[in-house]
């Protein structure tokens, strides 16, 4: 019986995460960005319309510490203005879309779903963040990279 019991509970947890990730832009050589005055220094804009916006294109800022999900997603949101030079708001509204992963204890990760506006309207937008997997950091379609200037002595 006890047998039982411990066949059920390791059938139910891995039965909530699919056993085949469905990203598609996962790219293991990719490297963060420089971080100056804390925010990434993006360099290059997405040319698929689906980076950023669809859950299987998720910003990829892997492989980070779930504690520092936070920081790392400050530091992209900071390094990024509205299409015309806004400011951005951002919060995280909600995660999904479980997928295995070898970067998390857990064998699994999920995809981190933000609403971001921009300053002076009202109209919201989501983006899809992973933070177990690594792709490069690139400016999504609708926004623009920020000029980050820093002086050296």
């Amino acid at each position: 019986m006890k047998y039982f019991f411990s066949l059920l509970i390791a059938f139910t947890l891995t039965s909530c995460v699919s056993t085949k990730s469905t990203l598609k832009n996962i790219d293991n050589t990719a490297l963060r960005p420089l971080v100056k005055d804390k925010a990434y220094v993006i360099t290059e804009y997405a040319t698929d319309s689906k980076y950023g916006y669809d859950e299987d294109y998720p910003i990829n800022i892997g492989f980070i510490n779930e504690k520092q999900e936070d920081i790392n997603i400050q530091y992209y949101f900071s390094g990024l203005e509205g299409p015309n030079g806004e400011k951005i708001s951002y919060k995280k509204v909600d995660t999904c879309c479980p997928f295995p992963t070898k970067n998390s204890l857990m064998g699994a990760g999920t995809i981190g779903i933000y609403e971001v506006t921009f300053e002076g309207s009202n109209k919201k937008m989501i983006l899809y963040f992973n933070i177990y997997e690594k792709g490069k950091i690139l400016c999504p379609k609708g926004f623009s990279t920020k000029k980050i200037t820093t002086t050296d002595k």
